[in-house]
């Protein structure tokens, strides 16, 4: 039986297209630029994969793909990773999580991950849609870091809703 994902793991995905879709047309060498005090773009690629990995893969199912994301982690010192490995990485664990997020259900996201045999301070669903609004800070800020690059033909800000379209739920 195929049943429609929870809405707000529809919300978090589409907001990875919407993060795509900001993110386009950036090349690995614009990507790497700094505009202090801002992070680089490439830096916001790997933060977010850091991020995904940290919730879905590490806390949800007890792996870690891509270690070379946990630079880019909170509280790390500045860091300019390559974009390409870091699309690399967040597509991976993009793609990994996928399942894990599939799975939930309003029961499970009212539990908490456990991080040394204790609960995290926020349940599951409450870390959804943390990282769905996290995806929104770094889209707005990666945007004003490519007007700053000269780009003028950004993508308009929010683009076509028709995959998470509210239907009732």
């Amino acid at each position: 039986m195929n049943q429609k994902p929870h809405p707000l793991v529809a919300q978090l995905r589409f907001t990875r297209s919407e993060w795509l879709r900001g993110l386009q047309d950036v090349t690995a060498e614009e990507a790497a630029r700094h505009f202090e005090p801002i992070n680089s773009i490439s830096w916001m690629v790997g933060h977010l994969a850091w991020h995904e990995q940290l919730y879905w893969l590490q806390r949800g199912l007890g792996k870690t793909l891509f270690p070379e994301v946990e630079p880019c982690g909170n509280g790390a010192p500045l860091h300019t990773p390559d974009l390409d490995d870091m699309w690399r990485a967040w597509k991976g664990i993009t793609a990994a999580s996928d399942p894990y997020l599939d799975s939930l259900t309003p029961e499970i996201m009212q539990t908490y991950f456990m991080v040394d045999g204790k609960p995290v301070r926020e349940n599951i669903g409450t870390n959804l849609m943390r990282i769905t609004h996290h995806y929104w800070y770094h889209l707005g800020e990666s945007q004003a870091l490519r007007q700053l690059l000269g780009h003028r033909d950004l993508p308009s800000f929010v683009g076509g809703m028709g995959i998470v379209m509210y239907d009732g739920w």
